[in-house]
């Protein structure tokens, strides 16, 4: 399936995912507000954390080698196979962790221990959100894209309704639950529609640890890892860091905007996860591969720029439509938060040359520099700008991510002589 074909597709898919998330974000704004924004912004980013430690580091491995592997189902069951039984053992661990230590992981991430029962419902869920995710993965590397898209079509009307029925009746506290377990019961549905496929059986996602693929996946798991860490961690440092200099409601504002911006950013992102990886990891020559990127930057990069035009263009009418009056000041981020955005999406399609061809070392490096300097430069700009300083360090550090890796991704691939 080529790219316009599966962009197409995925418009769909993206189209529902992001009226829900408009919706949900309506629902979250009146009854949780800009405070509890940030709540739900710190608790993201710990599940983000602890789900990829607990499994899900493998699956852009499990992507990629169910795609290049195509020819060979004997070995797209074994890294299946291996994945599962990774994804299992460490989703039990990391539950039984987050059972044992629900108080203090609350105090930390909240800054009480009121939310300790959130913990618990998260920790009971786990296996099935990482489960999930596993399911999704091998999807995508098989290009069920049609399976893939109405699994994620079910995932965001599970969203929506879970979270705006418990954030309604119980407010916060009912928006944190609804983040613990809704990705996990989406698990029954991508299950049934793994499971009516000719290729699949249950048996085919456990078993037999195989050392060789162990090894391979373990690059990703790498990778993974640190963007884990990496990325989560610097927001809640950026977060915090706002919360201290002007106040947990302007953390509140930052937080609206950062979601605003993945939203209308879905149909580029998704594409790029759904289409670039899997299409990546097959090609073996650098002509091809260049054709590749520039049909990218021909497709995809000008969608991400239309779209921050629109969103800046319509900001006034969008804020009290998605959000609420309440969130007004948020406006001041708008015009270096979007332009940021598309410099982003840029760098994005040279970033997924480093997961699709596994360049361990320069992605690792690179995550844990632009995690650092994200920090650096928030700290610096809003000094000088104030609050919307935040932005304006968005946009710097992704022009300077995006210059970083024009220069070293193709001598990476030159090095690799392909």
């Amino acid at each position: 399936m080529n790219l316009l074909k599966t962009s197409v597709l995925n418009g769909v898919a993206v189209l529902i995912k992001t009226a829900t998330m408009f919706l949900l974000n309506k629902i979250l704004a009146v009854y949780v507000g800009p405070a509890g924004y940030a709540a739900i912004g710190q608790f993201q980013n710990f599940i983000q954390m602890i789900t990829t430690f607990a499994g899900s580091a493998v699956n852009n491995a499990v992507v990629k080698y169910t795609a290049e592997y195509h020819e060979d189902e004997l070995k797209q069951r074994a890294v299946w196979k291996t994945a599962g039984s990774i994804v299992s053992i460490f989703s039990i661990i990391f539950a039984f962790l987050v059972l044992v230590f629900y108080q203090q992981l609350s105090f930390w991430i909240f800054k009480t221990e009121s939310y300790g029962s959130v913990l618990i419902w998260f920790a009971i869920f786990l296996i099935f959100f990482n489960l999930n995710a596993l399911l999704l993965a091998i999807l995508n590397g098989k290009k069920e894209i049609l399976k893939l898209i109405t699994a994620n079509i079910t995932g965001s009307i599970f969203s929506l309704v879970i979270t705006g029925l418990l954030a309604i009746k119980f407010g916060l506290y009912g928006a944190l639950i609804a983040l613990s377990i809704y990705q996990s019961l989406n698990f029954i549905v991508t299950l049934y529609l793994s499971y009516k496929s000719e290729w699949f059986e249950f048996s085919y996602i456990f078993g037999h640890i195989e050392l060789e693929i162990s090894k391979k996946i373990a690059a990703f798991a790498a990778m993974a890892l640190v963007s884990a860490v990496c990325v989560p961690l610097s927001q809640m440092a950026i977060r915090s860091y706002l919360v201290h200099e002007f106040n947990v409601t302007y953390a509140g504002y930052w937080e609206a905007m950062i979601r605003l911006s993945a939203a209308y950013l879905m149909l580029v992102t998704t594409t790029l996860s759904i289409y670039y990886l899997p299409r990546l990891s097959e090609l073996k020559s650098l002509q091809e591969i260049r054709k590749e990127v520039y049909l990218g930057y021909k497709f995809i990069f000008p969608l991400a720029i239309l779209g921050g035009v629109l969103l800046y263009l319509l900001r006034d009418w969008i804020i009290p439509l998605l959000f609420s009056s309440s969130f007004a000041p948020m406006r001041e981020l708008f015009f270096w938060q979007l332009l940021g955005d598309s410099i982003k999406i840029g760098s994005w399609i040279l970033a997924y040359l480093m997961l699709g061809k596994a360049m361990i070392r320069l992605y690792i490096c690179s995550e844990i520099f632009f995690a650092f300097t994200s920090i650096l430069f928030t700290y610096v700009f809003t000094i000088y700008y104030g609050f919307n300083g935040v932005s304006i360090a968005h946009f710097a550090n992704y022009s300077l991510y995006w210059v970083v890796l024009s220069f070293m991704v193709f001598q990476n691939l030159e090095k690799m002589k392909l």
